[in-house]
């Protein structure tokens, strides 16, 4: 099977010469798109979260040989969630080579956050596929490069250092109220604001809901440091 242009220049992007490149297409062949004789890539996204996540856990034992579960736990929460997943296929232009429906096209498809962390963790499930977990393991760590060893040592998400902040205190979880959205469907922009019982809030903005809260959270930590120091 001879790949097209588009997926050949991918395929230098991305640094693996297939032996099947048929494992590449369905790869990146969402479902909007998909049909009997052309199979989607969630199976290859379950294949590929569970590889990443063996990788980037060896990954952070190497690098710190010292760290417990508990510090390495937010770490590798870190690198392997969503929003990482489609940073680095941002940074590979795995968008440009999507197979979408025109619907999903049409409403933005190949920028949206989620679709593009799946297709990564399906493009990685195909290289494994093709050439085993040591040529998955060199192209998760050279795609990830200095994530590894740069992630925080407390490395929660911003909701999850909110919930806890608000727990210590006595305190009911943080809610989150979508406040406007604007723009076209294929490129929204969320409103979202952090409220605390006790009447502390901040807002933000961001492409898709959950960033906004996250952006939010981050916001009101930000206030609080700041009323506590």
């Amino acid at each position: 099977m001879r790949l097209g242009a588009d997926l050949e220049a991918f395929v230098g992007r991305l640094g693996h010469r297939f032996q099947r490149p048929e494992l590449l297409v369905r790869a990146v062949t969402h479902a909007s798109i998909a049909s009997g004789s052309r199979p989607d890539n969630q199976r290859q996204e379950f294949l590929g979260d569970r590889v990443l996540g063996l990788v980037i856990s060896e990954a952070l034992l190497v690098a710190d040989d010292q760290a417990s579960e508990g510090q390495l736990a937010p770490r590798y929460n870190a690198l392997v969630r969503k929003e990482t997943c489609a940073e680095v296929a941002r940074a590979i232009d795995l968008g440009a080579v999507l197979k979408l429906g025109r619907s999903e096209t049409m409403s933005g498809g190949r920028r949206k956050q989620a679709l593009l962390a799946d297709a990564m963790e399906a493009v990685i499930a195909a290289i494994y596929q093709d050439a085993g977990f040591d040529a998955a393991r060199e192209v998760v760590l050279r795609l990830w490069g200095d994530r590894v060893g740069a992630v925080k040592a407390d490395a929660r998400d911003a909701k999850t250092a909110l919930q806890e902040w608000a727990q210590a205190r006595g305190e009911p979880p943080p809610s989150y109220i979508e406040v406007a959205r604007s723009g076209p469907d294929h490129a929204p922009l969320f409103t979202v604001e952090a409220l605390l019982e006790g009447g502390k809030s901040a807002q933000a903005e961001a492409p898709s809901k959950r960033a906004a809260e996250q952006a939010a959270a981050q916001s009101l930590l930000d206030r609080l440091g700041e009323a506590d120091g």
